[in-house]
């Protein structure tokens, strides 16, 4: 299954990238030391996402898994079969 390599390589980042709410969670523990104000902002955005926001975020990571898992699946199809053809 060959596509292009920019592709690949979004979908390989997209389906390891952490959920918005790790960020967020992540985020308040920073700012439960140090409450700087920038820090604050970043916060208050992460914690309470734009909900077509979450929703992109969720749709991303769900599809590049997919892919992913899809091409594992081909791959080991392919070994398969060619270890099939050696017997």
């Amino acid at each position: 299954m060959e596509d292009d390599l920019g592709g690949h390589l979004w979908r390989e980042g997209t389906a390891k990238r952490p959920p918005l709410a790790q960020d967020a969670e992540a985020l308040g523990r920073l700012i439960a030391h140090d409450a700087d104000p920038a820090e604050v902002s970043y916060y208050e955005a992460a914690a309470d996402p734009d909900p077509d926001a979450q929703a992109l975020d969720d749709a991303q990571r769900s599809h590049a898994g997919q892919y992913l898992r899809r091409v594992r699946r081909l791959r080991e199809r392919e070994r398969h079969a060619k270890a099939g053809d050696e017997d």
